[in-house]
């Protein structure tokens, strides 16, 4: 029979894009070719303020949180500028698409990212995340919801199932896909390299939730675990569940914000500022 593609294909893929030359249409300006750097640059920048646990980040700040979500902010702009810069309306469809989208997700991160300021008193992600300590039930359940609200905040601003699926052929359905229709080559390769580098972080983000206290003997351990578990949850997600029609995704996108609301009540009741 025949035998489908293997586990690293997409990395693959992104190695022979990397070794193409890019194609430009005459309609398309100087924003549509600085785009796709301007995405990964904006993706690694926001990677650099992750830390790990008790290990601090390459750059650590007061409020680089918020660094964080609008350095990324930059580089989707860039891409949806891109989309725009290449004259065809259908690709305007899919950017006006992603900026809604993008908008409606950003309080959910803001709200999940501030509970945790809220609850340990600090403003930088490597403080928050030093000093998160979770020591009873209540804690954990809401870690656990604070993650699956970033796990879905990543599907969100890359564009996967149930928002958006990267494989579809219909076109009037397109968001990401179609943004990058005029996009080859080495610049494709480094759209695609980058969306999975969004994954990795919005994941290593997720870590930190739980791996705070512990040493590297045992975080490291559990930071592969993590981002093993977070990439079969996403391939069931998008093996078994099939995309929202475009009119209830922001439905969902308010019904993770209401997950984050409760979250942040949560952390007021167990800080003792909610009574």
């Amino acid at each position: 029979g025949r035998k489908g593609p293997g586990i690293l294909q997409p990395i693959f893929d992104v190695w022979r894009l990397w070794h193409k030359a890019s194609v430009y249409s005459p309609t398309c300006g100087w924003v549509f070719r600085w785009a796709p750097i301007v995405y990964c640059a904006s993706v690694l920048a926001a990677i650099s303020v992750i830390p790990f646990g008790q290990q601090p980040a390459l750059f650590s700040f007061d409020g680089d949180f918020v660094f964080f979500a609008y350095i990324l902010a930059l580089g989707k702009l860039f891409s949806i500028l891109g989309a725009l810069d290449t004259g065809s309306s259908f690709e305007g469809m899919g950017a006006s698409r992603e900026a809604l989208f993008s908008m409606l997700a950003e309080p959910a991160f803001f709200l999940i990212i501030g509970s945790v300021a809220l609850l340990t008193g600090h403003t930088s992600f490597h403080d928050i995340f030093a000093h998160l300590h979770l020591g009873d039930p209540v804690s954990y359940a809401l870690a656990t919801l604070a993650a699956f609200i970033l796990l879905m905040v990543a599907m969100i601003e890359n564009s996967r199932l149930p928002i958006d699926d990267p494989k579809t052929h219909l076109e009037l359905t397109m968001i990401h896909e179609v943004m990058i229709l005029d996009n080859s080559g080495f610049d494709l390769g480094l759209i695609l390299s980058s969306g999975y580098l969004k994954f990795a972080m919005y994941t290593a983000l997720i870590v930190n939730f739980f791996v705070g206290g512990l040493g590297l003997e045992w975080g490291i351990p559990l930071f592969f675990s993590i981002q093993f578990a977070a990439a079969v949850i996403i391939g069931v997600v998008e093996s078994f569940m099939a995309r929202l029609r475009m009119n209830h995704n922001p439905q969902f996108i308010f019904a993770l914000t209401s997950i984050a609301l409760m979250v942040i009540f949560g952390v007021l009741l167990l800080s003792g500022q909610l009574s």
